[in-house]
């Protein structure tokens, strides 16, 4: 999808970005089999397959928006320290739900 308005843009990016869900947690079983690994160990596969795939779309979608003029990326209320900021983040921290409690904060404290 080509969008001609940068904003337009910008506010399908953040979408597309934020469109993964985390894995269901598995099942507890009532019995264990020998050559199956623990449970554990799969629940921390996934979770780190997620958080890889999490940090792939901010990288793709969210931080081309850097090269928006800072007016585009206030319309959709970032600022390109913010954005900097939440690609610094360690891979255990998830960029786009910290941008987003980031951009709140600066809400409450503008109004």
């Amino acid at each position: 999808m080509k969008c001609e308005n940068p904003t337009q843009h910008a506010h399908h990016a953040w979408k597309k970005a934020s469109q993964l869900a985390p894995p269901p947690k598995p099942p507890q079983l009532h019995f264990y089999m020998p050559a199956m690994p623990s449970m554990r160990l799969i629940r921390a596969l996934d979770m780190g397959w997620w958080r890889y795939r999490r940090r792939w779309l901010f990288r793709r979608h969210i931080l081309p928006l850097l090269a928006y003029d800072d007016h585009v990326l206030l319309d959709i209320g970032h600022c390109r320290e913010d954005i900097l900021w939440a690609n610094q983040l360690p891979l255990k921290v998830d960029a786009i739900h910290a941008l987003e409690a980031r951009q709140k904060k600066r809400q409450v404290q503008q109004a």
